[in-house]
């Protein structure tokens, strides 16, 4: 049930609209006529309310304080877009600056736990075929 989640985003032609709204639109929007918006999940998160600790982000981040979070699970709305905040990601915290593009995806989503892996060429006697590779 996992998005298909690119971290580069595309770039955009024109004014981004999430559902046929733009992003001032939904700025004007409460929360709960925002979340009538969203999928059923991220509906039904909404509408549960927030936690204490994702209530305070939330608050820190209207005050313009830098938040920096292990909660990777905090939507993005429509009114963090423009702000930016650290997540973390299990090594470090990662700087994640809220796009409208953005807008429904969780935080974790842009913090990347695993790295990319990149395979070396196999060490001598690996396989049949090594025994040809050259030795430095």
């Amino acid at each position: 049930m996992a998005r298909n989640v690119n971290t580069r985003l595309p770039k955009r032609k024109g004014e981004y609209t999430y559902r046929g709204k733009t992003i001032a639109e939904l700025q004007k929007l409460s929360i709960e006529e925002f979340a009538e918006l969203l999928p059923s999940r991220d509906r039904r998160t909404l509408k549960r309310g927030f936690s204490d600790l994702q209530q305070k982000i939330l608050d820190d981040m209207k005050a313009g304080k830098s938040v920096r979070t292990h909660n990777r699970s905090l939507l993005i709305l429509p009114e963090m877009i423009g702000k930016s905040i650290s997540v973390y990601n299990g090594q470090k915290f990662v700087n994640v600056s809220l796009q409208p593009e953005m807008v429904g995806h969780r935080i974790g989503e842009f913090a990347p736990t695993r790295g990319r892996v990149n395979h070396g060429s196999a060490g001598v006697g690996a396989t049949r075929s090594s025994k040809f590779v050259p030795l430095k």
